[in-house]
């Protein structure tokens, strides 16, 4: 309350030519933190990254503590955007020096959004506003970072608003809908199972990508419930396909963090009347990240109780080979990111093979996604990888597809001659 009297004050004796800068602060991810190390160490750190940005603003200029990891300054007396831009420079410098815990060290990193009066608005109300639009702005590219409000980010909140509305009709409604695409063996050269992915057929939009919408409803809380829709409807899908055939169904980190996945899922497949070992579960290495102490007992009952556990994406993330020693995955996907150029060069072809060796000698099932040419599908067959996926097998089809896609003949392995690699 009192920093919004301090605006107003401030705004109200602005000369027709002074600029005033307010920047609001978020701390990256600082929950995990928090999930981590405990809240009351995490209070103590707040402490410090208060000290560090109360330093860098100076006396000249007012900080406000907003709520939880949130901050703000305002910033008076300077040129615009430039003081303001340096300011926001030595707050990441300080922030970005670790932070230390007994003998543990804490990395934090920090995202801002910045508005500046008269410009971006003449109001307290609508400069908080607007400093909160571009701050959201800075974390949805990726955080760690800062933006300054524009017009256009506002018409893309109002879009983003009005997105989300229809993202809880889509939840009411269930105007969802599963596409399946096939995991094929290369040793068994059949389909031996199917991905499911989601699709959203919004009544005005049409077809709204996942990349849309995904992180939004993860964002707002919504991918529980979504979540648990995908696991019971992919679920009593895979029950009207052949008993050798498995369907794996991505699960968010939220979904551990936020529901409760295990009854789900044990829900889902009761419903379905299908087996626990014709399920398989994709996580990334977000999941592990959030908090793997409360999400390693959940993945050990899962797998208990038959189901199979994959880590998607491996090889993209900071730390996927620590997470292959601390859970004994069945499966690790590579990401499609590592197949586009195996044929062609070497040092990728290289890359391939070692990670294929790595499951094997893990005992853990190796599928390679976005396999898109007979040429790769070679190479992959030549390096005895287990499971390909990738429009050279099939795009995601509707579940009405799926006995077509079993009914397929197996992909010629082509005779391709390639290079070989030291083993």
């Amino acid at each position: 309350m009192y920093f919004r009297e301090q605006v107003d004050a401030t705004l109200a004796e602005r000369k027709p030519h002074e600029q005033i800068a307010l920047v609001h602060l978020n701390l990256d991810r600082f929950k995990s933190i928090n999930n981590t190390i405990g809240v009351s160490v995490g209070d103590k750190i707040l402490q410090q990254v208060a000290e560090r940005i109360r330093a860098s603003a100076g006396s000249e200029n007012m900080l406000a503590r907003l709520g939880s990891d949130e901050f703000a300054i305002l910033q008076t007396g300077k040129q615009q955007p430039r003081n303001v831009t340096a300011l926001a420079d030595q707050i990441r410098r300080e922030l970005s020096e670790p932070f230390l815990n007994g003998e543990k060290r804490v990395t934090l990193s920090v995202s801002m959004g910045i508005a500046i009066a008269p410009e971006n608005g003449g109001e307290t109300d609508i400069l908080l506003k607007n400093a909160g639009v571009a701050l959201s702005h800075a974390k949805a590219d990726g955080r760690k970072r800062e933006r300054f409000f524009t017009g256009e980010m506002e018409a893309q909140m109002q879009l983003r608003h009005a997105l989300e509305a229809d993202l809880r009709a889509a939840v009411e409604n269930e105007e969802f809908e599963l596409h399946y695409q096939p995991l094929y063996d290369l040793a068994e050269r059949r389909t031996c199972g199917f991905e499911a992915l989601i699709r959203w057929n919004h009544p005005v939009r049409g077809r709204v990508p996942p990349m849309d919408f995904i992180p939004l409803a993860e964002e707002v809380g919504l991918v529980v419930d979504i979540g648990r829709w995908v696991l019971r409807r992919a679920c009593r899908d895979a029950a009207q396909w052949p008993e050798s055939i498995k369907v794996a169904v991505n699960v968010s980190a939220i979904q551990f963090r936020s529901g409760n996945l295990m009854q789900d899922v044990s829900e889902a497949l009761a419903a379905a009347g299908l087996s626990p070992s014709r399920l398989e579960l994709e996580i990334t290495e977000s999941v592990l990240m959030e908090n793997l102490n409360e999400v390693l007992p959940i993945l050990h009952a899962l797998r208990d109780s038959g189901i199979r556990i994959s880590m998607d994406d491996f090889g993209t993330g900071y730390s996927s080979l620590s997470y292959l020693s601390s859970f004994p995955f069945d499966k690790i996907k590579i990401d499609k990111s590592f197949v586009n150029d195996i044929v062609d060069n070497k040092e990728a072809h290289a890359i391939m093979r070692a990670i294929i060796l790595l499951g094997d000698a893990l005992g853990m099932r190796v599928t390679v996604e976005g396999v898109e040419t007979a040429a790769q599908l070679t190479l992959l067959e030549f390096e005895e990888c287990d499971e390909i996926q990738g429009y050279h097998i099939s795009p995601p089809r509707p579940v009405r597809d799926v006995p077509h896609l079993l009914s397929l003949p197996p992909k010629s392995s082509g005779a391709t001659a390639f290079p070989t690699l030291e083993r």
